[in-house]
């Protein structure tokens, strides 16, 4: 028993001591980026999106070659494009309010429709297309807020591939089960984002702030949840001569 005693203190003291170490050695990097001459050696912003988003054992490995090239231009262009294309059809389209944009959008070349499916970029292109400002917005706080960061760790090529294949996975899962529908919105691609955030907090869990995964972990169940109850609720309980979103899942 004493031996077992005097074990488990050696490990608690190992431990302590990497801690410590480790906090010394933060301390001196950032002591370090401060007395810099290049502020752009800064390495702040990398440390806080390493503890959001990587597990500790890849930590150092991404801070060693951290920087801002490319800089995550991809969900920043999208997130623009989305904006700029809501702007037109909200502005200069003939609409009769834009908190929530008519049939008109129905015509846009854009958007998926189940009568055009010969035009074959409309399976990605009616992420650009989006219903209402609250569509829009969701859209695009949590493609910003999980896109910039996952895009700073992976780079823009994986994001982007992970991005558009969650979109084209939105089209082609309702050609199949919803095939009469026009489709509009990005949350494919967001959700796609958030998919593979979820997942690494769920296999990292124990090694990226297990109070704070937790919270991480409840905050974007909520928010799916609370999205696809919303998506429901427009799709099946608003009448028909209401909203005209009834016809555009947001998808």
């Amino acid at each position: 028993m004493a031996a077992d005693r005097d074990l488990e203190m050696e490990d608690m003291n190992l431990n302590m001591d990497r801690d410590m170490k480790g906090e010394l050695e933060e301390e001196k990097e950032m002591r370090e980026d401060r007395g810099g001459k290049d502020p752009l050696k800064n390495k702040k912003v990398h440390r806080i999106v390493s503890k959001w988003m990587l597990p500790e054992k890849v930590r150092r490995a991404y801070l060693e070659r951290a920087n801002c090239l490319p800089p995550p231009v991809f969900i920043i262009s999208i997130s623009l494009a989305e904006l700029a294309v809501f702007i037109y059809y909200a502005v200069w389209k003939p609409q009769k309010q834009w908190i929530t944009l008519d049939t008109g959008i129905l015509e846009s070349p854009f958007i998926y429709s189940p009568e055009k499916r010969e035009q074959a970029w409309r399976f990605i292109s009616y992420m650009l297309v989006h219903a209402g400002v609250q569509h829009l917005v969701g859209n695009l706080i949590m493609q910003l807020v999980l896109g910039i960061p996952l895009e700073m760790v992976h780079k823009g090529l994986r994001v982007g591939l992970v991005y558009l294949a969650g979109v084209t996975a939105g089209s082609l899962a309702s050609s199949i089960f919803d095939p009469l529908r026009y489709l509009v919105g990005a949350s494919g691609g967001v959700y796609a984002l958030m998919g593979g955030y979820f997942m690494n907090v769920l296999v990292n869990f124990r090694e990226m702030i297990p109070a704070l995964g937790i919270v991480r972990l409840l905050i974007i169940i909520l928010i799916i949840l609370s999205d696809m109850g919303f998506a429901l609720y427009r799709r099946f309980f608003v009448p028909a001569n209401g909203s005209p979103q009834t016809d555009l899942p947001l998808i």
